[in-house]
Formats: structure tokens, sequence, C-alpha cells
């Protein structure tokens, strides 16, 4: 029924586009004859065109793990309080993107800064393609603003990483080792429930990764505190371990087609992505050049064009 479905949503999708530019042609013919306007005929040309680029969108998406949800990790970087505030404001933006799309957000770990916004906070992104959409956003965030943080008004330079991952479904099967996990429990804190700083409820998993291939062995240590028991939040932790595993394998892929694809353009974590220079009224994204001037906006989770932009350069990549 899910490969049906998406069948048919290309279907429906190439008949509308079809539809409107066979429309399209016959204002053309009906302008020149006074039946309609050309205001009428600019409206339908711009209505066709959105449906076009939006049919070439999601053609950018039809990778495998495109189709997924997302683990979207937030870390302040080094600078204190105005790094972990810039951090916070991410958190925000990308709340309110998913609200936007009608997307189920859940916090599963959330570690408040010293004085003033977050050190770290990851959250849990369910719906269609929100993986898709957001690995646009993995790298660095730079921020140059005037800090409310400074008594002589100085304007500083902060940095925030976002990493996002897909979120595997039950639909992928990933093997984890249980006897190479081991557990930790804690009292919840920062954002949790009424039940914080009363029962160990929290739960850090330690997980030793070997590859495969070369042998190495690496540490993955997730924490969640999303849930009231500390069964839920086990459970939860083995789920976010599972789209963590399943990212590994997916970059050993990438690495294999980057080997034979030539001019490929790999956007490897820890670059400089994109700036948000507020006293310039400017965002720019270093990998497309898209910028725009409705800083506000883009705070506000206005972010589906950087989105785009990205997908339509990068997305048709094999």
């Amino acid at each position: 029924m899910k490969v049906v479905k998406d069948l048919k949503s290309w279907i429906n999708g190439y008949s509308e586009v079809k539809t409107a530019v066979e429309e399209l042609e016959l204002a053309f013919e009906y302008v020149r004859d006074e039946i309609v306007t050309e205001e009428e005929v600019d409206k339908m040309y711009k209505r066709t065109m959105h449906l076009i680029e939006e049919l070439e969108l999601k053609n950018m998406l039809r990778k495998e793990e495109d189709q997924l949800g997302a683990v979207l990790k937030v870390n302040a970087g080094a600078g204190g309080t105005e790094s972990q505030d810039w951090a916070s404001m991410l958190v925000r933006m990308y709340q309110r993107w998913c609200e936007n799309h009608n997307y189920k957000v859940s916090i599963t770990n959330w570690q408040d800064g010293d004085d003033a916004g977050i050190k770290t906070v990851t959250m849990q992104i369910e719906g269609d393609l929100a993986y898709g959409y957001l690995k646009s956003e993995n790298g660095v965030h730079r921020l140059v603003r005037v800090s409310p943080f400074n008594a002589q008004g100085k304007r500083m330079t902060s940095f925030a990483s976002v990493f996002v991952v897909p979120l595997v479904d039950d639909s992928i099967e990933i093997n984890v080792n249980r006897a190479d996990i081991t557990w930790d429990t804690f009292r919840s804190s920062g954002a949790g429930g009424q039940h914080v700083n009363k029962v160990e409820s929290g739960v850090r998993l330690h997980y030793m990764h070997t590859d495969e291939d070369s042998g190495e062995q690496q540490e993955i240590i997730i924490e969640n505190t999303e849930g009231r028991s500390q069964q839920i939040n086990r459970e939860n932790a083995i789920r976010l371990l599972k789209s963590q595993l399943y990212e590994i394998e997916l970059e050993k892929r990438r690495a294999a087609q980057a080997v034979i694809e030539s001019g490929k353009k790999k956007i490897e974590w820890g670059s400089q992505i994109r700036s948000y220079v507020f006293d310039d009224r400017r965002v720019k994204d270093h990998r497309t050049n898209h910028q725009t001037s409705d800083v506000p906006g883009v705070m506000d989770g206005d972010i589906d064009e950087f989105i785009k932009a990205y997908l339509m350069e990068f997305g048709a990549e094999a």
C-alpha cells in the first residue's frame, strides 16, 4: 500500500502539471481573442511554474532515507553564554519550522546553558520526508550580532553545530548487539516534566560499534530523558542508536559513491554552511549563495527557500 500510495502521488503530480500546461497554452490563444486578460495569463503562468518546481523538488528526495523522520541535534559552540543563547534560537527556529509543516517534535535530551540558552538539545522529528528536507541543515551555523550579554555593546560572532540523522522506523532492520550496550541512569533535569529530580528516569546508553570493514571501534553515547519511566527512555534510546548506526552505514555508501562521482560537492560536518548577520539584515547560505533580508522570518522558521535551494543544487546526486 505504501508503494501504491507513492506511485499515485507521482501520477497525480504529473497529471496536475500536464493539465496546467495545457490550460496555459490555451490561455495564450484566448488572450489574443481578448477572452482572458494578460493578468489572468500571468497568474496561470505563476501557478504552472510553482507546480513544476514542486514536482522537481520532490524528485530531489528519491533516496531511501529521505522518506524518514529525523533526529536533529543542536550543540552550542565555544563562546559561553552568547553561543548557548544562539543554540537556543536555532532550536526555536526548527521547532517553528516543524509546526508550520505539521511534524511531530519530541525533545529527547535537553541541557540548559550556564546562564542562558542551551548547551545541547536533541529533537526527534516524525513525519514523511522530514530527513529529506532537514539534511540540508547539517553543519555549522554562524551568528553575527550586537550581543545583549556584552555590556560594551560590541558586535560578536557565535557558532552552533547542527547534526541531522534519519529516524529509523520499523521498515528498516538494523542489527544491534545488545551485549555491547551498557547503561547509566540519572535524575532528569532541564525541560523535563513533573517527575524531574524525583526518580532516576533518565538513561545514558553506551554502545561499542565495530566497523565491519576496518575493525575500528567507536563508542556511541546517547542520553534520553523524554519519558516518565526508565523503560520508555531505554526503548527510545535504542531507537536513536539504530538511527545513528543507519547514518554510519549511509556515510559509508556516500563515501563509496564519492570515489566514482566526479565534481561531487560534499558538505562535510563542521563546515560553516550559513551566516545570520542581524545588523545587516542578511541571512546567507554559503553553499548555494541563496540569501534573504527577512531575518525575523527566518528565525521564526521560514527556511523553506534555503532548503529548496540546497536540494535543487545538490539533491540530484546519485
